[in-house]
């Protein structure tokens, strides 16, 4: 692996998988890979769970890590031949290449604006940054995706699932604000490279980017679509068709015990009780989403190795 900016960079996933599950053993067994080399966390946006995991991982591997909350440094540009005579103060070009002199990976946080359809998916600042640097990029989640999350997502299901193929199904939960569909995109096309039975349900309207969810079955019944589900994965997400708009706040859609029957609850975090899960669920013994957050170190710490293997 060069980079991960997309689940396509794994060329194996199964055995990233069960290389991901052996380092959970012994996290440190590798730390010689990362010895005087340095990580660069670039943060256009908050992150809790993104940041620390990814420190962690990076330094179990042997390296120093440094972070930068971007936007309260200065505005970046992205755009070519702009005239930047008004908000921004340096260019990418400049930004990319200085920072792959502090930097042996840079690691890069930046969500979508939820107002340009065809702005969001060009991915301008991963893509910006992975044209410019001279350094490995690690997507810690982009305006369209969240390859991090997602490799979490598959290592947490293959560790816990009692069958060969499992039902997976990954419900719309309703949301006071509107949300990127980097999440559910990539869960997406984690799922479908995975042997697992997918099911998406939500209510019309919010179909995803039918290029990622291609013939995936849709279900606009939720209760009928969980059922006899082993794992169920909750998550908001904006319109795609009417682009970043809230089109429904039915509460009916939150996961309830009872139509959670004997499933696992997956949830990326972090989650509004009781909008999105009620406490019944997420206080359970059904609920996962420790174990899920947990692998979140494993997921980068498995892409980091195989990068460091590279370089």
């Amino acid at each position: 692996m060069k980079k991960y900016t997309q689940i396509s960079d794994i060329s194996n996933l199964s055995e990233t998988i069960k290389e991901a599950i052996l380092l959970k053993m012994n996290p440190f067994e590798h730390k010689h890979l990362g010895k005087n080399k340095t990580l660069v966390m670039l943060f256009f946006n908050s992150s809790l769970r993104t940041r620390l995991s990814t420190e962690k991982a990076a330094k179990n591997l042997g390296m120093d890590v440094m972070s930068l909350n971007v936007n309260d440094a200065w505005n970046l540009e992205f755009e070519d031949g702009t005239i930047m005579n008004a908000g921004t103060s340096e260019h990418v070009k400049e930004a990319a290449a200085v920072i792959s002199q502090y930097a042996d990976m840079i690691a890069v946080r930046a969500f979508p604006s939820l107002m340009d359809r065809d702005k969001d998916y060009a991915e301008m600042v991963i893509n910006s940054f992975e044209k410019y640097a001279t350094v490995p990029i690690v997507n810690m989640e982009s305006a369209t995706a969240h390859p991090l999350q997602a490799l979490a997502d598959a290592i947490t299901i293959s560790e816990l699932s009692e069958k060969a193929r499992p039902k997976v199904v990954l419900s719309w939960a309703p949301h006071p604000k509107a949300l990127p569909q980097a999440v559910p995109n990539s869960f997406v096309e984690m799922m479908i490279k995975m042997d697992v039975d997918l099911t998406i349900t939500h209510p019309e309207g919010y179909e995803l980017n039918p290029e990622i969810t291609k013939d995936t079955p849709i279900n606009h019944n939720q209760e009928e679509a969980l059922k006899d589900a082993d794992f169920v994965y909750a998550k908001n997400w904006s319109s795609f068709s009417d682009y970043g708009k809230i089109l429904n706040t039915d509460p009916n859609w939150m996961i309830t015990k009872e139509k959670l029957g004997q499933a696992k609850f997956m949830h990326c975090l972090p989650v509004r009780r009781n909008v999105i899960v009620e406490d019944a669920v997420l206080d359970s013994e059904q609920s996962i989403v420790m174990q899920e957050a947990n692998n979140r170190t494993y997921a980068a710490q498995i892409v980091m190795k195989e990068i460091l293997e590279n370089l």
